[in-house]
């Protein structure tokens, strides 16, 4: 099978690199195709714990990885102002408290709130503490501890960890193709793809195409009419201005996300700078307007000039149509505020490998990939429209239409079995857990009506000691804990030791 991904980038590389590693060379000869002419959108990266099994199936060690990406550690993301100004909860990596007689720690904790026993939430998350004081450590395998209750992910430099897959595929046979695109055939009968035509005049042909071109959907949208499923009714952000400065403060474990007049700045801490941007809609601010926000609260003057991206929201009709796949950009795109982009790509790959055709081309195999991955990108839209939605803020026309407008039936629903019950829905597809529901639902001020009766079953003065111990167990945990920054140093991730050498 000869597989020609057309784009780099991290999606790009990240197929490369994936295909390479997870494919016998007998099954797929892999080119990737990319023009220097064309720039990547990749600003600076959050992710989500997922990266760590990516890189792991890849054989990457970590500590070289995030040197040379200049990665720092993440915990989780803190977000400011999004159920009212002046409010701040953190969305961690990580479980909150400890079950008790087989009923989730959550119903115990409500209960606990209305007897006024309780501490606020964060205070029985360990990644949520470890991060507000900037400390860090490697969670433990055994079960036992609390440093086993709660996982991490990275902030990097996109374009670097880019670069990094590049070496790691092409010493794995991949062969990179320089050039730009100016034509595409399709077989007459079929309709499938035969070749891509390059400026120079050379035609390369393939038998399966990645389409990684970014928002454009060279294949996928302009050649093979894709089509594409817009949800801007629901997530009203449209563009982004994205601009790194220095840091002048401790180096968080964490990405901020604060909410702005018509949307959100976002605060990413590399090693070795700042990335920030501000994510708006163009419906309820100007360009002006955005741009000054985010200059304005910028902690250290700006590197370069902030560069602007332009997006709508939403995904492909199909993201795997005839002989083509998209992955990344050409295949949809929802917003930053989760750090699911990559993980998105990640998925795609996944599902790809275990989908991965012959010359015949079953179409069930694209019929499964778009069945799984609408439910993914169905699922995170609905998390991600939960932070806009569910919120106290009136004070602009922005938050005004987000607390007010006609939500999907899907997350309607979860939100009102929570609210009766305190229940998490659970479903087979999707990738946040019912710890990552249970920090916006409570964050964004959804409490449950009723608790599991069942914790009825516990003591008060046995509840007391229980969450009591809790507190105390994370508290010694933290301080035994290096800062962030240390521990970086520690485990040789600190660029500046490997630039050294």
């Amino acid at each position: 099978m000869r597989v020609l991904i057309v784009g780099g980038g991290t999606a790009g590389w990240m197929t490369a690199a994936a295909l390479s590693q997870l494919l016998p060379p007998r099954l797929a000869s892999i080119r990737l195709l990319e023009s220097a002419e064309i720039g990547t959108v990749g600003v600076g990266e959050a992710t989500v714990p997922h990266i760590r099994f990516f890189n792991a199936k890849l054989g990457l060690d970590e500590a070289d990885f995030m040197a040379r990406t200049r990665a720092t550690f993440k915990l989780g993301i803190e977000f400011r102002n999004w159920r009212r100004v002046g409010d701040s909860y953190v969305h961690p990596f990580g479980a909150f408290g400890r079950d008790l007689a087989g009923v989730p720690f959550h119903h115990h904790w409500v209960r606990a709130r209305q007897s006024g026993l309780a501490a606020p939430l964060e205070t029985y998350s360990l990644p949520i503490r470890a991060a507000r004081s900037a400390k860090f450590a490697h969670p433990s395998q055994d079960f036992s501890s609390p440093l086993s209750t709660y996982s991490y992910a990275y902030q990097f430099d996109a374009a670097l960890y880019a670069t990094y897959l590049r070496a790691y595929a092409e010493s794995r046979r991949v062969v990179r193709i320089e050039g730009k695109i100016v034509d595409v055939k399709l077989n007459g009968a079929s309709g499938f793809v035969e070749s891509v035509t390059l400026a120079s005049g050379e035609r390369v042909p393939a038998d399966l195409f990645v389409d990684c071109s970014g928002f454009r959907g060279l294949l996928i949208q302009e050649a093979l009419g894709a089509g594409y499923e817009q949800w801007t009714h629901w997530l009203p952000c449209d563009r982004a201005y994205a601009v790194p400065c220095a840091s002048d403060g401790p180096l968080t474990p964490y990405t901020r996300a604060t909410a702005r007049e018509a949307g959100w700045i976002w605060r990413i801490p590399l090693q070795h700078r700042v990335g920030n941007g501000h994510v708006y809609s163009s419906a309820f601010t100007s360009d002006g307007e955005a741009l000054e926000a985010l200059l304005g609260q910028l902690e250290s003057p700006p590197h370069t000039d902030a560069k602007q991206l332009r997006f709508t929201t939403g995904k492909r009709r199909k993201q795997w149509s005839r002989n083509v796949v998209s992955i990344g950009l050409a295949s949809g795109f929802l917003e930053p505020l989760e750090s699911t982009s990559i993980h998105l790509i990640q998925l795609a790959i996944g599902y790809l490998v275990d989908l991965f055709p012959d010359r015949k081309f079953d179409p069930m195999h694209a019929t499964e990939f778009n069945r799984i991955m609408a439910l993914e990108y169905e699922r995170i839209r609905d998390f991600i429209i939960l932070h806009y939605h569910a919120t106290l803020r009136d004070d602009t026309p922005f938050w005004d239409y987000c607390r007010t407008m006609q939500i999907p039936d899907s997350l309607a629903y979860r939100i009102e079995l929570f609210r009766e019950r305190g229940v998490v829905a659970q479903y087979r597809e999707g990738m946040f857990l019912d710890a990552s529901w249970l920090a916006v639902f409570f964050g964004q001020g959804i409490h449950p009506r009723h608790y599991d009766p069942s914790a009825n079953r516990v003591e008060q003065a046995a509840l007391a000691a229980h969450l009591a111990g809790i507190d105390d167990e994370y508290a010694g945990a933290i301080d035994g804990m290096p800062t962030h920054e240390a521990f970086l140093k520690q485990t040789g991730a600190d660029y500046r030791a490997t630039a050294a050498a």
